[in-house]
């Protein structure tokens, strides 16, 4: 039995980048083996055992062969005789094809440590194009890797083409596909993720509604450049289609319910906002209504950033406008009207008439 680190571990290590999560390859030996040292089995698909001490992953050595559609689509076959080769060779990039061993020597049999050097994804082998996930995870690791100067081999491109041109990647889970894009849209370069997509093809087949969106990509690389969280990203990306589109793209890929609220109130809203400073406080008041800032103050500033972002290093004077609208509208209280003997609908119209009259104070102020 030989233990070594695999795939993402070495990868950073090699980079200098810090590695979180370690990947361990067991070849050599059989279920019956890791079941006598106490490994515990995770789930029924892979042979894959929890380290009895530590809760580490441990799998054991693996071939695949291709005998369905997806990313699911395949036949695993572990067996004591499978090599390290044989293992790393079913991996998608050289950069993930390495291993290390307990003296910390590097196995590397498809050149994945000059590939780090010149700074290039290149696929380990044409089995790539057997997986049509791959397409997302390189280029969510072109996202990651950008500010390191990597960019994906034409021949790797040429192979995400062919899967994109198969029709593949429609056999993507949404569940799947959502977790390779928020992964993505994360990184610190989010906007070459969609940028490779439709390099190869594959943008115009899993959210062609942005095919001819290029000006959001601006404003994405700005939400990750000031750190925004998922949800603004996600607004950023979608900014500029039609309300239908946007819901379409949240529903395909089933995203969280606070990414799908956010990107339709920035589709419907973004021009209101942009406008604000010459908005009547009528219907200042009614965007302010549809945010529900009363109750939930960070999803509008979450839209404000969002509007922000496509601004560029512009600024965005209608910003703290937007606050101080927003506040002043807080700044009704309910008890006077309450005391005063209103209540239901006629509690509700009297306060939006006082939030108004403050959103009138406010703008002439």
């Amino acid at each position: 039995m030989h233990i070594y680190k695999v795939g993402g571990a070495v990868r950073d290590r090699l980079l200098g980048r810090p590695v979180s999560d370690i990947d361990w390859l067991v070849v050599g030996a059989t279920v019956e083996d890791m079941h006598a040292q106490g490994f515990r089995p995770v789930g029924a698909d892979f042979p894959v055992f929890l380290h009895p001490k530590t809760g580490e992953e441990y799998a054991l050595a693996r071939t695949e062969r291709k005998s369905g559609r997806g990313y699911g689509g395949f036949t695993f076959h572990a067996s004591p005789d499978v090599t390290l080769e044989e293992d790393l060779i079913r991996r998608d990039l050289t950069i993930n094809a390495m291993a290390e061993d307990e003296q910390g020597t590097v196995y590397d049999p498809y050149g994945g440590q000059v590939d780090l050097e010149q700074r290039i994804l290149r696929h380990v082998s044409p089995a790539f194009a057997e997986d049509p996930l791959r397409v997302l995870r390189v280029a969510r690791f072109a996202a990651r890797y950008a500010p390191l100067g990597f960019h994906v081999a034409e021949q790797t491109l040429a192979l995400m083409r062919q899967i994109a041109e198969s029709g593949e990647l429609q056999a993507l889970t949404a569940e799947r596909s959502w977790k390779e894009i928020e992964r993505a849209l994360m990184e610190s370069e989010p906007q070459v993720f969609v940028q490779v997509l439709h390099d190869s093809g594959a943008l115009k087949e899993l959210m062609p509604e942005l095919e001819n969106g290029r000006d959001t990509l601006a404003a994405l690389h700005q939400a990750a450049q000031h750190q925004q969280p998922l949800a603004v990203r996600w607004a950023c990306l979608l900014r500029g289609l039609e309300p239908a589109a946007i819901k379409a793209l949240n529903q395909r890929f089933k995203a969280p319910r606070e990414c799908q609220e956010l990107a339709v109130l920035v589709g419907e809203f973004a021009g209101h906002a942009d406008d604000a400073l010459q908005l009547p406080p009528a219907s200042l008041l009614e965007m302010l209504q549809k945010f529900d800032v009363y109750r939930r103050p960070q999803r509008f500033e979450d839209f404000i950033a969002a509007c922000a972002m496509a601004q560029g290093d512009a600024g965005y004077p209608q910003a703290d406008y937007l606050r101080g609208a927003a506040a002043a509208a807080r700044a009704v209280e309910v008890k006077p009207l309450v005391e005063a003997g209103l209540s239901g609908q006629g509690l509700g119209e009297a306060l939006k008439g006082e939030r108004l009259k403050a959103l009138q104070a406010y703008k002439l102020g």
